[in-house]
């Protein structure tokens, strides 16, 4: 169509999106060169109306701003719909099976996000559903987050991805998402957590399984200088992540030597890419001076959120 862009398409039709070890490093590859495509669109020549009459249905049992946004805008810039639903707006959020609202949502839309705590659930649903099921942020993983940090690092970091990562702080959903990213793609991901919040050994333990295939590897510490050392990209996330507010006083003083500051990323390399998935605690995890300073990357990444997510939305729809 003239005056478009045209690009060649990764097919990945009718297939779910819970979690980055379910794709081979060949798809993730491809899906990272698909979001790159549709992210160099512009006005004159945008993105053709893909998604045309496709509707995406968001289940939200969560507070997200990145999220919400990057999908509504992702759908509408594709030429599709997203419908915005709270556990308020579902039977789900009374107690309606889960079983029943995926069979009765397929009749409606064509995909459902959803970000809610229960990995399990949104397997329920994807089980159930008869449409893909995108999982938008679980108790377990986080994968389009981690779809998109492999993005603005290829960006920022231009050739093979044979880098590594230090991931300081909660083994968190956040941390299994780096862990496997890093795994399908070849790059080192070293995380450090204080005792008693250590990664999940099983969700680990598979990760380092799809690292046999990439040559990638995986390493876990307590020791934050240990995991940083000659790192290409340092990346926390907030001490308390939602549900764990009631344990933030106990995790500040757990933590707190593991703060991201400067004299932390002193062991890095000189040219380090700073990354965290927002929002941030400033003071907290992450020092002013290095989240607002120069190696921060932070708003790119939070705009590739949008550019990712187009990627598995046009993969898995057209």
């Amino acid at each position: 169509m003239s005056g478009q862009t045209v690009y060649k398409k990764t097919n990945l039709k009718g297939r779910d999106f819970l979690t980055l070890l379910d794709y081979t490093s060949e798809e993730v590859n491809q899906l990272l060169d698909e979001a790159i495509q549709l992210k160099n669109a512009t006005k004159e020549q945008p993105i053709q109306p893909i998604l045309s009459g496709k509707s995406l249905g968001m289940i939200f049992e969560n507070a997200s701003t990145r999220t919400r946004v990057s999908f509504e805008v992702g759908m509408t810039q594709l030429g599709g719909h997203a419908l915005f639903l709270s556990p308020r707006d579902l039977q789900i959020g009374r107690g309606e099976p889960v079983q029943d609202t995926a069979k009765v949502l397929s009749r409606y839309v064509d995909a459902i996000m959803i970000r809610t705590n229960s990995h399990e659930m949104v397997e329920e649903l994807a089980e159930h559903a008869d449409v893909p099921v995108i999982n938008a942020l679980t108790d377990a993983f986080h994968p389009c987050q981690g779809l998109a940090d492999l993005l603005t690092i290829k960006e920022h970091k231009p050739g093979a991805l044979k880098l590594k990562l230090a991931y300081v702080g909660d083994g968190n959903n956040v941390a299994h998402s780096l862990l496997v990213a890093g795994a399908k793609v070849g790059m080192d991901v070293s995380v450090a957590t204080p005792k008693g919040y250590e990664v999940n050994q099983e969700i680990f333990k598979k990760a380092s399984e799809a690292a046999k295939e990439t040559g990638a590897i995986l390493t876990q510490t307590t020791d934050p200088v240990e995991a940083v050392e000659d790192a290409d990209v340092i990346y926390t996330d907030v001490w308390a992540s939602m549900g764990f507010e009631g344990e933030q006083a106990e995790r500040v003083k757990a933590f707190l030597p593991y703060q991201v500051n400067e004299a932390l990323t002193a062991h890095a390399k000189p040219d380090y890419l700073f990354l965290h998935c927002l929002p941030a605690h400033r003071g907290e995890e992450v020092t002013a001076d290095v989240i607002d300073g120069g190696h921060s990357v932070v708003y790119d990444q939070a705009e590739n959120r949008l550019h990712a997510q187009k990627a598995i939305l046009t993969s898995i729809l057209s």
